[in-house]
């Protein structure tokens, strides 16, 4: 969603995972017919040398970027907390394992940091090349982070929290270097994780009635809005901003927003 929106409003965008076929049948699908392009690579952001190994490939490319988007994420595990017996909830939480809880994190969190840093030459560069403009990371975290419910996955909510915090100490840390940090934490939509799979052109489907004012998931337009927004001149006074993008889930449930 959001490297389609980029790349029809003329940014070359490199899309990065680990992956290749998928990738390349994203940038195929996808990448024609825009005043911008996509561009696959695959690489791997749990790795410190992949990431190393990507920077150096793009250094070769690109003397500079504009916009980095961290997204990878994964859910980890799951126990069903509702119960009045703390020996039934104890038992499902303590089925969960050590290396579940730190691959979740790993991927959520640590890859955030470790990728952000590498591209922190690129992005200032990328804020030198334009004048009156500050180059931009955006952290995709999630309203999981914001709400008080652990919505059964202990693991991937409070990595979310992590990720959202993560992003408003960058975005203090690196504003002396005039590089904005700011997250989007959505609501559902539609993607591997939300539903059964993709199709045919990597693109899930999602259509269920749901309990918020929305009554519905979010769709393309409002995730690629928002990320234009925040990586555009449009958002240059936005800075360290947690940005939910949920249809008003955050209303519906206690949450910490």
């Amino acid at each position: 969603m959001i490297a389609k929106g980029l790349a029809a409003n003329g940014a070359k965008v490199y899309i990065i995972g680990r992956r290749e076929d998928v990738l390349k049948k994203t940038a195929s699908e996808h990448g024609q017919g825009l005043s911008g392009s996509i561009i696959p690579l695959a690489g791997d952001v749990s790795s410190k040398d992949s990431i190393t190994s990507l920077v150096n490939t793009l250094s070769e490319k690109e003397k500079h970027i504009n916009l980095l988007v961290n997204n990878a994420g994964i859910s980890g595990p799951k126990a069903r907390i509702e119960s009045s017996s703390a020996s039934d909830v104890q038992e499902r939480l303590w089925a969960n394992e050590f290396d579940e809880f730190s691959s979740v994190y790993t991927t959520n969190v640590s890859s955030v940091y470790f990728t952000t840093v590498a591209f922190l030459p690129l992005l200032q560069a990328g804020t030198a090349s334009t004048a009156g403009y500050a180059s931009s990371v955006i952290n995709i975290s999630s309203i999981s982070g914001l709400t008080k419910l652990s919505q059964n996955h202990m693991a991937y909510n409070s990595s979310k929290a992590a990720t959202i915090h993560l992003t408003k100490m960058m975005a203090t840390e690196f504003a002396d270097l005039r590089i904005r940090v700011n997250t989007i934490a959505p609501g559902v939509f539609p993607s591997e994780m939300t539903t059964d799979g993709s199709d045919d052109r990597n693109i899930s489907e999602l259509q269920k009635d749901m309990e918020i004012p929305a009554r519905r998931p979010g769709d393309a337009r409002e995730m690629a809005g928002t990320a234009l927004y925040l990586a555009s001149k449009a958002g240059l006074y936005t800075n360290g901003v947690v940005l939910p993008v949920d249809g008003g889930f955050l209303l519906a449930t206690p949450s910490a927003y």
